[in-house]
């Protein structure tokens, strides 16, 4: 792109600032609210008091307090979603508050919401209505009737839209969706910085469109539906990726992005062995679900030797990504380090790392299993540095990161620089649980 052309897009993109006092102003509208409120609490003390409030009365101005508070509410949400979405990130950094939509908010969830709360408004509205029905007209109780319907049935049909739109959205990013073996976490297999077999299928051949022709595993194309369920076995043993539980036909939004993110077995955080490691921090790991870390672009690195659950855990925390409304990626460092590789050779490396930003959380596993070249190494280095501050990575590796010039050379302290700094680093310490699967399957 000409230097005119991106100077005249950054201007274009610029003016998005010009709707900053809007919502400004929507914080004094917030103002006169609280302010209406108190006034109307007020008058109900003073009118109940003095004995001059009857029941229908109290009800009416509990119910005009009720109403004043959900505006306010429907208020805040369009101040904190929609500047958020349309002007600029609030960069709360993780801080206790947060509201739990605020980390996923998108036009689309924030258009149900308000719709929701406007016909919460509406009910409260016709429920003063029909309280005080002996001074209200049938013309009023008719028409208040009609448009509160009318509310319901337009918030139905856009919440019955925005899971389409939202699908629709899911399955542009399909095509994403990094290559991968059937080498689970902590699998103890070798890994190759060479480009496998399977790789051959190119993303063209996918059904999606993608922005950059990455290759992915021959048996993305299969087909999902017509898998098998999971086998009983160990939380942390490889499966086949194409070993998804079955399901209907119609895909949910959070299941087409579990689909799109190529997990080599969908697990659960809920499935986790606790007692297995000697050494684990469950206060960690409660923490890490919640998901504020994707949402203050924070990473997670776990620490642990083969076996300890380092990939379950990820996995874990990714599936709960995708449900929770996030694009999310997981590949082998191996497989990582090939995508990068061939996107260097096809001279369009700054477009891949452009086009993982659409994704807020990418997993890397398998980090240490093999040392890495010079020039592989500078592009891992790339790809933490350009996420760095603006998205998230989930790291399982078998070495402390104090060990990590082992794997990536002189590349590694300045990587590991930029991924420690805002990380939650998780150590795992025991045995390796397909081990003593093993030995207990031997011994008796």
């Amino acid at each position: 792109m000409s230097q005119p052309s991106t100077t005249l897009g950054y201007a274009l993109f610029a003016t998005r600032w010009l709707q900053a006092p809007l919502y400004f102003g929507l914080v004094a509208a917030q103002g006169v609210y609280v302010y209406k409120f108190f006034n109307e609490l007020w008058n109900l003390i003073l009118r109940c008091v003095t004995g001059q409030a009857n029941e229908t009365y109290v009800m009416l101005a509990v119910l005009k307090l009720v109403d004043v508070v959900m505006i306010a509410n429907l208020l805040i949400m369009v101040i904190v979603g929609g500047y958020e979405t349309f002007v600029s990130r609030i960069g709360l950094q993780g801080h206790r508050d947060q509201p739990e939509w605020l980390s996923h908010v998108n036009s689309n969830v924030l258009k149900v919401k308000l719709a929701t709360a406007i016909v919460g408004i509406s009910s409260v509205h016709l429920l003063q209505m029909f309280v005080d029905v002996h001074h209200t007209s049938q013309h009023a109780l008719l028409w208040g009737t009609v448009i509160h319907m009318a509310f319901i049935a337009s918030a139905a049909i856009l919440a019955y839209m925005s899971g389409p739109m939202a699908d629709h959205g899911d399955r542009s990013h399909k095509g994403h969706g990094p290559a991968q073996g059937q080498g689970g976490a902590d699998g103890g297999h070798a890994c190759s910085t060479t480009v496998p077999a399977e790789f051959a299928t190119s993303a063209a051949a996918t059904r999606a469109p993608v922005p950059s022709q990455v290759p992915v595993p021959a048996q993305a194309t299969g087909s999902y539906l017509s898998s098998p369920p999971y086998e009983n076995s160990s939380p942390y043993e490889n499966r086949n990726p194409s070993s998804y539980d079955s399901y209907d036909s119609y895909e949910t939004g959070a299941e087409t992005r579990i689909r799109a993110a190529r997990f080599p077995s969908r697990k659960q955080l809920e499935e986790f062995d606790e007692d297995h490691p000697r050494d684990f921090d469950r206060e960690g790991l409660a923490r890490l679900g919640k998901l504020d870390f994707v949402a203050a672009r924070r990473n997670v690195v776990f620490v642990g030797p083969p076996g300890t659950g380092k990939t379950h855990l990820a996995v874990g925390l990714g599936v709960r990504a995708c449900q929770a409304g996030h694009q999310v990626l997981f590949a082998t460092a191996a497989q990582w380090a090939a995508r990068l590789t061939e996107a260097r050779a096809a001279g369009r490396l700054a477009e891949e790392l452009a086009a993982l930003d659409a994704h807020p959380l990418l997993i890397v596993d398998e980090v240490g299993y093999t040392p890495f070249d010079a020039d592989t190494a500078q592009l891992f280095f790339q790809l933490v540095a350009h996420r760095y501050e603006r998205s998230s990575l989930i790291v399982t590796a078998d070495r402390p990161l104090g060990r990590w010039d082992e794997i990536f050379g002189g590349a590694a302290p300045a990587m590991v620089d930029r991924l420690a700094h805002h990380a939650e680093i998780v150590r795992l310490e025991g045995d390796s649980y397909r081990m003593r699967r093993a030995t207990s399957a031997w011994a008796e």
